[in-house]
């Protein structure tokens, strides 16, 4: 059987940038350890499977070692696929999925939004072991709905982290490292952050959009403003807008196409 599969750099607006993501349109599901044995071959942060049509689409993603309860950039490349290759007379999608609920996306010019949930944060006791896994000391751990929040003095801090991986993995859950922006050549966003999720069969995610589902809401509640500016800071880089409208997230970037062919399974 012969699959179209198309890989996309998602929150950028150039090739080798941004965090790539493979898109394998379905015309219906295939078995789940088929999906998976697919991610795991593609050894990409997320592969996007979708079904459905007319705009509206069920989708559903995997890592190279599970599926994965949301997915940021692997929507925006899916979205990118609906509406440059598949119907591209649209300029929005709604995406229906298992345990995140409905997700839209909208065309704006060269941007790609996502409507996502937002996601609060409370404060925790740090994990035993955290600090020693990250390799700094956090100012705040928050829990989120799936993620550590932990937040950093400076975004030189979060830049120049080496963490342990095998420790984060004992930890559990995926973990977010922020820093406000300004100064220090951030001062063109409002905060930055990386994310850890050896966990989940990922050592450092590139730009990771569901990690802003948490991100946006402590930094909009902290800076006291709805609308922000976002870079990830890993080695590849990304650079989003969001926006906090009430328990939603919008979530803004571009996305530029890398490969395009068939799978044979």
């Amino acid at each position: 059987m012969k699959l179209p599969l198309y890989q996309l750099d998602a929150f950028s607006g150039r090739v080798f940038a941004g965090n790539p993501a493979a898109v394998c349109p379905l015309e219906q599901w295939l078995p789940e350890a088929t999906m998976q044995a697919i991610a795991a071959e593609n050894n990409l942060a997320e592969t996007a499977f979708f079904v459905g049509g007319g705009g509206r689409y069920a989708i559903r993603w995997f890592t190279p070692a599970l599926e994965a309860e949301l997915c940021g950039h692997a929507t925006l490349a899916s979205a990118a696929v609906v509406m440059t290759k598949l119907e591209p007379s649209l300029e929005s999608v709604r995406f229906s999925t298992q345990r995140a609920g409905e997700l839209g996306v909208e065309r704006e010019g060269e941007l790609y939004v996502l409507d996502f949930p937002a996601w609060d944060a409370k404060p925790v006791v740090v994990p035993d072991g955290l600090e020693r896994a990250l390799g700094a000391r956090p100012q705040q751990v928050l829990a989120g709905k799936r993620d550590l929040l932990c937040v950093l003095a400076d975004a030189n801090t979060v830049k120049n982290l080496k963490p342990e991986m095998a420790g984060l993995k004992r930890i559990g859950k995926p973990v977010i490292a922020t820093a406000p922006g300004g100064g220090n050549g951030f001062g063109d966003v409002d905060f930055v952050s990386r994310f850890f999720a050896p966990s989940h069969g990922i050592d450092e995610d590139p730009v990771t959009g569901s990690a802003h589902c948490t991100l946006t809401p402590y930094w909009a509640k902290v800076l006291g403003k709805a609308k922000l500016g976002a870079r990830q800071l890993s080695p590849r880089g990304g650079e989003l807008a969001v926006e906090l409208k009430g328990e939603r997230v919008r979530i803004a970037g571009r996305v530029a196409p890398y490969l395009e062919g068939t799978i044979d399974v």
